[in-house]
């Protein structure tokens, strides 16, 4: 069963996304086993702000929506083929990704 990890950011939806699905930036808060070498996710919905990974027994999908704040909810489910604690791999992936955004979002 999928872990579940959810945080807010104070970045637009759309710059969340595009930072989450860069493939230069995945390696960078996806779990080991999902980075590419520089593809693009399996799938991807831009019009509804999700994309998902997949890689042997690993996946993770994450998707992104607007709060009212002007921030973005970020919502990852992913599935961990290692056995360890997903719960935790999760929120350590969002964790990285929400410094990836920030970074990009200095950097713009």
């Amino acid at each position: 069963m999928p872990a579940r990890a959810v945080r807010g950011v104070s970045a637009p939806p759309e710059v969340v996304f595009n930072t989450a699905t860069d493939p230069a930036r995945a390696s960078a808060w996806l779990p080991a086993p999902l980075r590419s070498d520089g593809s693009p996710p399996a799938e991807i919905s831009g019009e509804e702000l999700r994309a998902r990974w997949g890689h042997a027994d690993w996946a993770a999908e994450i998707q992104v929506d607007p709060v009212d704040s002007g921030g973005a909810r970020i919502q990852l489910d992913l599935t961990d083929g290692s056995g360890a604690d997903p719960e935790q791999l999760a929120d350590e992936a969002l964790t990285n990704l929400a410094r990836e955004v920030a970074d990009n979002l200095q950097a713009g």
